[in-house]
C-alpha cells in the first residue's frame, strides 16, 4: 500500500480529530501506522473498531466512492492543500472536497455564528462576507442554518468565493434545506470534508469540524453566538493557533450577542464593526 493509499484509508477508518492518531502518524508515518494495525500491535479494546477498519478497507473501493461523488481526496503532499490545517494538534489525514479545490490556496475568512440568527445578524454577516468578497477573500463556513449561510449568500451574491466545510460527507444532504446552497457555492468556491461521502452527521462531528474551518482561515469573525455555542469554540480554536479573533457587537439585551460580548469582554476578540476596520486588524498579524 502506498503513501496515498494509506492515508486514505487512514481517513475513512479514524474519527477526525484524535491527538492519539495524529501523533502515530506524525511520528511513524501513515503507512507505518496501517502495518502496525496489521500486526495487531494497537490496544485491541480500546482501538479496536479503527483497527479493524484498517485492515479491512480497500483503498480502490474508496477512491472509487470518492470519484463517485465527483470529489477528489487531497493529503498534506499536495500542492493545494491549506497549510494552515498543519499548525492543528490534530490535523485531518486528508480532505474530500468537491468544487474548486484552488479555492482551499487562497486568502480567507471564517465568518461563523448562531444557527437562530437576528435580521440584524443575518445582515451584518452578508455584508461583511461581501465586503471581503470583493477585496478577493474567500469565505469560509459551516455550511449550517443562520450566520453560516447569510456568509456564503453574502460571498455568492458579491460574485466571489465561499467555502463550507461540512460536518458529513458531501454526499449527505445535510441541512436538508442547503441543496441548492452547495451546488452554488461548488460553482466557484468548494464544499470540503473530513469523512466519506456518505457518512451521516453526529454532534461530536460539529466540533471537530470547527478546527478545520479555523485553521483553513486567515482569520474568524464572529457575528452572533450565544453565551455557550460552537461559534465560541471555533473562535478558541482560533486563538489556540494563533489567528486572529474578531466579534461584531450586539444590542446588550440580545441573547445571540452574549458570546461575541463575552469574547470582547475576555479580550479573546478584537472589536469590529466594519469591513475596513476588520481588514486593518488582520494586517497587524503575519
Amino acid at each position: 500500500m502506498n503513501l496515498f493509499e494509506s492515508q486514505l484509508v487512514l481517513f475513512a477508518a479514524v474519527e477526525g480529530g484524535s491527538p492519539f492518531w495524529a501523533s502515530e502518524v506524525k511520528t511513524f508515518g501513515a503507512q507505518e501506522v496501517i502495518r502496525k494495525a496489521k500486526r495487531q500491535t494497537y490496544d485491541p479494546t480500546k482501538y479496536e473498531k479503527a483497527v479493524a477498519r484498517m485492515c479491512t478497507l480497500d483503498p480502490s473501493t474508496l477512491i472509487r466512492e470518492i470519484e463517485g461523488a465527483a470529489a477528489i481526496f487531497i493529503t498534506k503532499e499536495d500542492p493545494l492543500w491549506p497549510m494552515g490545517l498543519n499548525d492543528l494538534v490534530a490535523p485531518p489525514h486528508g480532505l474530500i472536497v468537491k468544487g474548486n479545490a484552488q479555492a482551499l490556496t487562497t486568502q480567507s475568512l471564517a465568518i461563523v455564528g448562531t444557527r437562530n440568527p437576528t435580521n440584524y445578524g443575518v445582515r451584518i454577516a452578508g455584508e461583511f462576507a461581501a465586503g471581503f468578497a470583493d477585496r478577493d477573500w474567500t469565505i469560509i463556513s459551516g455550511g449550517a442554518y443562520g450566520i453560516d449561510a447569510a456568509a456564503h449568500r453574502g460571498a455568492l451574491i458579491a460574485e466571489g468565493v465561499s467555502i463550507a466545510v461540512l460536518a458529513c460527507g458531501i454526499n449527505v444532504n445535510y441541512p436538508a434545506g442547503h441543496a441548492r446552497l452547495f451546488a452554488e457555492l461548488c460553482e466557484s468556491g468548494a464544499l470540503i470534508s473530513e469523512v466519506m461521502p456518505t457518512v451521516s452527521a453526529i454532534p461530536a462531528r460539529f466540533l471537530t469540524r470547527n478546527r478545520l474551518i479555523a485553521a483553513i482561515s486567515r482569520s474568524t469573525l464572529v457575528v452572533e453566538a450565544a453565551f455557550r455555542s460552537g461559534s465560541l469554540r471555533t473562535a478558541r480554536d482560533a486563538a489556540e493557533i494563533f489567528r486572529p479573533v474578531m466579534a461584531i457587537p450586539g444590542p446588550i439585551t440580545s441573547p445571540t450577542s452574549e458570546g461575541c460580548h463575552r469574547l470582547i469582554g475576555e479580550r479573546a476578540a478584537e472589536i469590529v464593526t466594519s469591513v475596513t476596520d476588520a481588514v486593518e486588524f488582520i494586517s497587524t498579524f503575519k
